[in-house]
C-alpha cells in the first residue's frame, strides 16, 4: 500500500494505467514476470502435484511451467514488432481480424483472470483459516480487500511495481522454508520410513512415473502453452516491458519459476511420505497444515509472508489485466481511439476491479479444486493458440477461419474433457486421433518460435508419427490429457483448412495503424489535461469502423 501510495498520480494516464508506457526496464520487468507466474495456486498445486504423484510431481509441474515462460519470448518479439502500443493481444485480434474474434480472446481472459482471482482467494483464504482463529470467508474477504485496495488508483503501474517486493520476498521465504521443514520432519530418513510403511507407491516414489507424466505432466505442457500464449497478464508484461529487454526477462523469470515451484512442491512430497491426511479431506489445506503443524511460529510468519505475496502479485495482475479488457476492448475499440476518453477509461478500469474482486469473493466460497481450475482454464486457451500464433506469421488467415476454429474446437473439448459422450468405440478412435495429432501442433508450435516453419513442420511429423502406434487404445483412459491435445489439433485443422486456398493477404501495418496510445498526455502534463482526447497517430475512427465491417483486414 505504501508502495502504491508513493508512485500514484492525482491524475493518472490511461495508458501507463494498463501498460506503464511501454518502457520497464529489466529488474522490475523481470521479477514481475516471475511474480506474476509464481502465484499462490502454483505453489497450492506443485504441492497437490507432489502429494497425488510423488517425486516427480513438482518436477512435472516446476519444470513444464518453467519452460512454458521460456518459449513464450520468441513470439513475444514477434508481437511486439507487430503490435509496439497495444495494450492487449484481444486489440490486436481486432485489428487483425475484426469484432469477433477480439471478443473470443477477451472473453476467454475475463473467464480466466475471474478463475485465476477466484483460485488466489481460495489459497488466501484456506492459510488464514489454517493459521489464525479467522474463517475461511473472513480470510478471503481479508485477502480481496487488501489486493483491491493498494491496486485500485494506479493499476497496472502499482501492480508491477509491487511485484519487485513480493517476488524478493517469495524467493528470500523459500530458501529458508523449504529445507526447515524437511530436517523438522526427520530429514532423507522419512523418505525409508514412507517406503516402509507403505505410504506411497512404486508410481510415487520413480522420478520417471508414468503416471505422473500422464495425469500431470502431459496435461500441463499443453495448458501451459495456452496460458503463455493466450493469458492477457503475460501479455501485459510483454506490451509493458522495453522491447529489447523481452528475451533477457523471460529466461530470468524461467529459472526463478521453476527453483522456486519445485522447491514448494516438496512439501506435497514430504506430506506424502510421512502419511499424513489434508485437514478436512481438502489437499488445499496441504501446504498450510505443513507449515502451521512443523515451523515454529517466527517461520510460520515468514511462510505467511511467501504465500500472501505470491497470491497478491497474481491477484493485482489479474485485476489489472481484467481492466486492461474492458478499457480496451470493451470501451476503447468499440467507440474509436480518436472518440474514446481516458478520463471514462479510467474510471471503468476501476470499476473492473471491484466487480471482479466481487465476483471472484462469490465464487470463491465454492472452494474449487485449484489443480482442476488450472489445467480446465488452460485447455481452454488451447483452443485459441494455433489461431493466435498463425494470425501473426500468416497473412492469409480469415476473421471466419479464426472465429470457426475456436468454436470448432471447443465443441471438441467439452465433451472429451467431461466425458460428456463415453470414449468407447469409433468416438474414442476419433478422439485418439486427433489427440495423437495434437501431440504433433503442440511440439510444432514450441518449435517454430525458435527454429522457424521447416523444422517445426518436421518435428511436428516425426511427433505425430512416433505417437500413432502408442496412442491408439491407450490416450481414451487420460480424458484430461485428451482433451486438451484435441483443442488444439481441431483448432490447427480448422484454421488451416479454412485460410489455406483463401485469397486475403494481410498488410501487417494496418494493426499499429489501429492499436496504440489512447491517452496522449504525459505524467509531466496531466495537470494541464482536463478531457485528456488526444490520440496516437494511426488510423482514424472511420478507418476502425471500416476495419469493423471487414474483419480480415486485408487492405
Amino acid at each position: 500500500m505504501w508502495m502504491s501510495i508513493a508512485i500514484s498520480r492525482r491524475s493518472e494516464n490511461a495508458d501507463d494505467y494498463m501498460t506503464a508506457g511501454n518502457r520497464i526496464g529489466f529488474g522490475v520487468s523481470a521479477a514481475s514476470m516471475t511474480a506474476t507466474w509464481i502465484w499462490a495456486s502454483s505453489m497450492y498445486a506443485s504441492v497437490t502435484a507432489g502429494y497425488t504423484y510423488g517425486v516427480s510431481g513438482p518436477i512435472h509441474y516446476g519444470l513444464w511451467g518453467a519452460l512454458m515462460i521460456l518459449f513464450i519470448y520468441p513470439f513475444g518479439k514477434r508481437i511486439r514488432k507487430v503490435a509496439p502500443k497495444a495494450h492487449t493481444l484481444a486489440e490486436v485480434m481486432y485489428a487483425r481480424h475484426g469484432r469477433s474474434s477480439q471478443l473470443m480472446l477477451a472473453g476467454s481472459n475475463v473467464l480466466g483472470s475471474v478463475i485465476s482471482l477466484t483460485s488466489n482467494f481460495i489459497a488466501g483464504g484456506a492459510l488464514i483459516a489454517m493459521l489464525s482463529p479467522l474463517s475461511f470467508g473472513q480470510g478471503i474477504v481479508i485477502i480481496a480487500g487488501g489486493v483491491l485496495l493498494y491496486t485500485l488508483w494506479s493499476g497496472f503501474r502499482a501492480s508491477v511495481l509491487t511485484d519487485f517486493a513480493q517476488v524478493m520476498a517469495m524467493l528470500g521465504a523459500a530458501v529458508v522454508i523449504i529445507p526447515a521443514v524437511f530436517f523438522v520432519v526427520g530429514g532423507p530418513q522419512i523418505f525409508a520410513e514412507g517406503v516402509a510403511a507403505g505410504n506411497v507407491t512404486p508410481q510415487q516414489e520413480s522420478f520417471f512415473s508414468s503416471d505422473a507424466f500422464m495425469n500431470q505432466g502431459a496435461p500441463y505442457i499443453a495448458a501451459v502453452l495456452a496460458y503463455a500464449i493466450g493469458n492477457q497478464t503475460i501479455a501485459q508484461r510483454l506490451f509493458a516491458v522495453r522491447e529489447d529487454l523481452i528475451k533477457p526477462t523471460f529466461i530470468t523469470a524461467t529459472i526463478g519459476y521453476g527453483a522456486t515451484v519445485i522447491g514448494i512442491g516438496m512439501l506435497g512430497v514430504m506430506a506424502l511420505y510421512l502419511g499424513i491426511q489434508p485437514t478436512d479431506g481438502d489437499v488445499n489445506n496441504l501446504m498450510p497444515q505443513m507449515i502451521g503443524t512443523y515451523l515454529p511460529v517466527g517461520l510460520v510468519a515468514l511462510a505467511f509472508i511467501m504465500i500472501i505475496g505470491s497470491l497478491s502479485s497474481t491477484a493485482d495482475s489479474d485485476l489489472a489485466a481484467l481492466s486492461s479488457i474492458v478499457m480496451t476492448d470493451i470501451y476503447g475499440q468499440s467507440v474509436g481511439r480518436k472518440k474514446a476518453n481516458p478520463r471514462t477509461m479510467l474510471l471503468i478500469g476501476r470499476l473492473t476491479m471491484v466487480v471482479a474482486t466481487a465476483a471472484a469473493l462469490y465464487f470463491a466460497t465454492a472452494r474449487f479444486n485449484i489443480l482442476d481450475l488450472l489445467v480446465f482454464v488452460g485447455a481452454l486457451w488451447g483452443c485459441l493458440v494455433f489461431p493466435v500464433i498463425a494470425s501473426f506469421y500468416w497473412t492469409k488467415i480469415t476473421n471466419a477461419a479464426f472465429t470457426v476454429s475456436v468454436v470448432a474446437a471447443l465443441a471438441v473439448f467439452l465433451p472429451v474433457r467431461f466425458q460428456w459422450i463415453p470414449l468407447e468405440g469409433a468416438w474414442a478412435l476419433a478422439v485418439e486421433l486427433l489427440a495423437i495429432l495434437g501431440v504433433g501442433v503442440v511440439l510444432a508450435i514450441m518449435a517454430f518460435g525458435f527454429f522457424g516453419l521447416r523444422a517445426a513442420i518436421v518435428i511436428g511429423v516425426l511427433a505425430t508419427l512416433v505417437t500413432l502406434p502408442f496412442g491408439l487404445d491407450f490416450l481414451r483412459d487420460y480424458e484430461t490429457l485428451s482433451g486438451s491435445l484435441v483443442a488444439y489439433s481441431v483448432s490447427f485443422l480448422v484454421c488451416t483448412l479454412m485460410s489455406v486456398r483463401s485469397g486475403k493477404d494481410f498488410d501487417f501495418a494496418v494493426i499499429q495503424k489501429v492499436t496504440g496510445d489512447f491517452d496522449d498526455e504525459t505524467p509531466s502534463s496531466e495537470a494541464d489535461g482536463a478531457d485528456g482526447r488526444g490520440a496516437a497517430s494511426g488510423a482514424t475512427a472511420d478507418g476502425d469502423r471500416d476495419l469493423d465491417a471487414d474483419p480480415v483486414g486485408g487492405r
